[in-house]
């Protein structure tokens, strides 16, 4: 094959994507240059004669779906719109929106005339978003019917209701918009999520991220024309806008979403209506599908299937592969770092191997190293490292790469739990616990302890009902089991020592379960107790 001919989104092997990879023949799929680019262009204006670009889902309404056509015209009269108000490059505009047509025309608008794009949580309370707002200090801020009164909360911001009569004034401009940005100008900042003792942290991504971006489209999530997609994250956060987004319309693929409460026979039901083809999800939804009684009532199409934010525990990945009869194909990156370990979505070449986070993506370097810097040996757990312009970067995940290659996923680095000398995986744990058949969802994390300096603490959440007249003893007889249960499966020391009964867990917005939260709600229970005894021994 001549690799000068060669277009990466018509090759479909992982063999070929190593052999063929390369940043000019990456570039070659965009209009843009390294000099000159922009994400609204390459996602909206060179796409407008292939019909829909995104299709929304919400519970009890009906689909609505939204050509790219619509979208590069709507988001064209946006730009022009800013600056008529005086809004220019680099200026922030927030955007506190649920997927719609006017989020799509905010952020893509916003984009297009060179301001930056702030995408942020509709759920956000008054406190939540004015730390965000104190941060970026945007010029122009976008509500709709259920963010304005908090929106009016956060002065002195300019705030405008995203309604009729907006696009009645957008209206009156032009359909047609240039771009004159540079692939190296700010296009986007995307927020981490944070608690309130942690200032969440604005990650800047320039127009080049676009480019940067297609390698995860290409090889962990498999797009590819012809597919129809569906990522059910809000685009507020890194997955939703750049997976669910930013990703699929960029190869001129048609993506679809999900706006409002969260259900998961909705989104079932429109798995299976829309003929989805390829589906990238948090292994969170993957475990409510298992759990989900009409997930198998439904008939579905799906061929390639991923997802990422948190290792999928093996029950639920044995229920996926055997379900949907293809695997759910990992990918891993940071916010940071973005996407650097793959699977190769429909690649037939590639065997997905359970438990593996899988191999570099095409172009990328890593290795584990000790604390010292050194690389460890095959099967040893350490920090997983990238390297970037020519220096190591600690991704702060620890993990292991087996003798085939292979990258094994070992927990953030503070959630290694380290009990009387032994180091344990709290990853490892909570994947024993739920295959319990009694546990739903599980959160593992040390918890201080006078022997052994931290002990394992499980919070559990079962599909029992638990009375009030027996709970104790219900309790006290399932948290043996569940120790007994885990220590059979691991070792005789990796196991919980302490089991707690709940009927929440505390998650971030993209779904993933909170450890951070559970550990400081924990040091706060223990402190009050402490103070309770010391006045208790007073008295």
């Amino acid at each position: 094959m001549n690799t000068q001919a060669v277009k990466l989104t018509d090759l479909t092997s992982a063999a070929d994507a190593y052999r063929y990879f390369s940043h000019d023949q990456l570039w070659q799929l965009f209009d843009g240059d390294r000099d000159a680019l922009n994400i609204a262009h390459e996602c909206l204006d060179r796409h407008v004669d292939k019909g829909t670009a995104m299709t929304i889902v919400r519970d009890g309404v009906a689909h609505q779906s939204l050509t790219f056509r619509e979208l590069s015209e709507w988001s064209a009269r946006f730009a022009n719109w800013l600056e008529r108000q005086g809004i220019g490059p680099g200026d922030r505009i927030a955007v506190m929106l649920e997927p719609s047509l006017a989020f799509y025309t905010a952020i893509f608008g916003a984009m297009k005339a060179g301001a930056v794009a702030v995408p942020l949580f509709t759920l956000f309370g008054p406190d939540g978003l004015r730390s965000r707002v104190d941060d970026c200090e945007p010029k122009l801020l976008l509500a709709n019917d259920e963010t304005i009164e908090v929106a009016k909360q956060v002065a002195p911001i300019t705030t405008r209701l995203a309604d009729k009569a907006l696009f009645d004034e957008l209206a009156n401009f032009s359909a047609a918009y240039t771009p004159r940005t540079r692939a190296n100008d700010l296009a986007l900042l995307q927020y981490t999520s944070g608690t309130t003792r942690e200032r969440p942290a604005a990650i800047p991504h320039t127009h080049r991220a676009v480019v940067t971006v297609a390698l995860a489209a290409l090889y962990g999530l498999g797009i590819r024309p012809g597919d129809r997609y569906f990522c059910p994250s809000s685009p507020a956060w890194g997955h939703g806008m750049w997976h669910g987004t930013i990703s699929p319309l960029a190869l001129g693929v048609p993506s679809g979403t999900y706006a409002g409460r969260f259900n998961i026979d909705t989104l079932l039901s429109a798995l299976s209506q829309l003929s989805i083809t390829n589906l990238a999800a948090a292994s969170t939804i993957y475990r409510m599908m298992r759990n989900a009684p009409k997930a198998r009532q439904l008939r579905y199409v799906i061929n390639k299937l991923s997802f990422t934010g948190e290792p999928m525990d093996s029950a639920t990945a044995e229920f996926v592969a055997e379900f949907f009869g293809t695997p759910a194909c990992s990918m891993y990156g940071t916010t940071e770092t973005g996407v650097i370990i793959v699977n190769f979505p429909g690649a037939t070449d590639f065997a997905v191997r359970p438990g593996a986070l899988g191999k570099p993506m095409p172009g990328v370097e890593l290795e584990v190293h000790d604390n010292d810097g050194n690389p460890v040996s095959t099967d040893t757990t350490a920090q997983i490292m990238l390297k970037r312009r020519g220096e190591w970067f600690a991704t702060k995940d620890l993990g292991r790469i087996d003798a085939d290659g292979y990258f094994h996923h070992a927990g953030r680095a503070d959630d290694v739990i380290i009990s009387a000398g032994w180091t344990m995986s709290a990853a490892e744990i909570e994947d024993v616990l739920l295959r319990h058949p009694q546990v739903v969802e599980c959160a593992v994390i040390g918890v201080p302890d006078e022997i052994r300096g931290h002990v394992v603490k499980a919070f559990i959440i079962t599909n029992t009902a638990r009375g009030e007249t027996a709970a104790d003893t219900l309790d006290d007889d399932l948290a043996e089991s569940l120790k007994a249960f885990t220590r059979e499966r691991l070792s005789r020391h990796e196991y919980p020592r302490e089991v707690v009964f709940v009927s929440e867990l505390p998650k971030t917005p993209a779904g993933k379960i909170n450890r951070r939260i559970l550990r400081e709600q924990e040091q706060s229970r223990r402190e009050a107790a402490s103070f309770t005894s010391t006045t208790e021994s007073l008295d």
